[in-house]
């Protein structure tokens, strides 16, 4: 009986001077632990990219003042994701670095009241100038007067327009949401009072109404469209928006499967009960994930997985094209 169990090997990785992204996750496949985790995230996205799929990007966390903006652009641009639900922060940070301001390498082990004194936010170990942040919450409050109708807007028209804001302005640079606004890409964001881009708009009069109900049922109109992949940079609401539309098409009578394929990089583990450590196989209960996806969850800070994830995907499908890039029409 234990043959069943001792079938396969580990095989222990050589490295080799000059490996890629590719070669160090191919070789981590007969690895154990997370290693094995990111070896099987990579391979899981690159399979899934053969089909004729709608790939959901989940980002929450302070990615993008951890330097991932770069990143994400790439995957907008390579069409290795269709669709972003992030935090309002992310993009509030994307727009600031579009815009020509940085965030700065700093320390945990600092004196946060110094910092107060000298006006330097802090997250974790990046530094950030809060007048900066300011004169852009001002900036974002005046392009909404001069630029926006009295009407509800969903939050993916709404982010469309500040896209456009963000390439005219742009320094240089393109971020997620100048790109998004290029390329058609849809960016979704539940909860953008809670973010910098709600504090820059409550100066704006009258106040800008958002129809967050039409983003409910735009997505759950995109999950139906296709067979779907999720990623989940985090889990936050951005991971349960994306969640929840396969729970929205079945109330609505479009009967799916739950989404195919399902790659999360979280921190949080799933025993405290919490969304963001929630396992894919809980989300089975639900109808969320289909019950034969194909599906890792790796415990590991996004801002180091992501980047050799991405990289190894990109590498392997470098020349290949997918069966279909998804086009929108709202």
């Amino acid at each position: 009986m234990k043959g069943k169990y001792l079938m396969s090997p580990t095989r222990p990785i050589e490295l080799k001077s000059g490996m890629t992204c590719d070669e160090l996750l191919a070789g981590l496949e007969g690895c154990s632990f997370q290693a094995r985790g990111l070896a099987a995230a990579a391979r899981i996205w690159t399979e899934a990219l053969d089909e004729d799929i709608i790939v959901w990007l989940g980002l929450a966390g302070a990615l993008v003042p951890a330097g991932m903006r770069k990143v994400l652009v790439m995957l907008m641009e390579r069409r290795l994701i269709d669709v972003v639900v992030s935090t309002g922060a992310n993009l509030y940070h994307d727009f600031y670095e579009t815009a020509g301001s940085c965030h700065f390498l700093g320390s945990p082990n600092v004196d946060d009241r110094e910092l107060r004194d000298e006006k330097v936010d802090r997250i974790y170990d990046t530094f950030a100038d809060e007048e900066g942040f300011m004169s852009l919450d001002k900036q974002i409050g005046k392009w909404a007067m001069k630029s926006l109708e009295e009407r509800p807007y969903t939050t993916r028209e709404f982010l469309h327009l500040l896209g456009k804001e963000a390439n005219r302005v742009s320094k240089g640079q393109q971020g997620i949401l100048s790109t998004a606004y290029r390329t058609g890409v849809p960016v979704y964001c539940p909860a953008i009072g809670d973010s910098s881009i709600g504090i820059g708009l409550a100066e704006r009069t009258p106040k800008v109404m958002f129809d967050m109900i039409g983003d409910v049922e735009e997505t759950a109109r995109i999950a139906a469209m296709k067979p779907t992949m999720v990623i989940y940079l985090g889990g936050g609401t951005p991971k349960n928006f994306i969640q929840q539309t396969e729970v929205t098409n079945n109330i609505l009578g479009r009967p799916v499967d739950g989404h195919r394929y399902a790659v999360q990089f979280v921190a949080d583990p799933p025993h405290w009960g919490g969304l963001s450590g929630c396992t894919f196989d809980e989300a089975i209960s639900w109808g969320k994930i289909a019950v034969d996806a194909k599906q890792v969850s790796v415990l590991c800070d996004a801002a180091l997985a992501l980047p050799l994830v991405a990289a190894a995907v990109l590498t392997r499908r470098e020349g290949r094209k997918r069966p279909s890039v998804p086009e929108f029409k709202f």
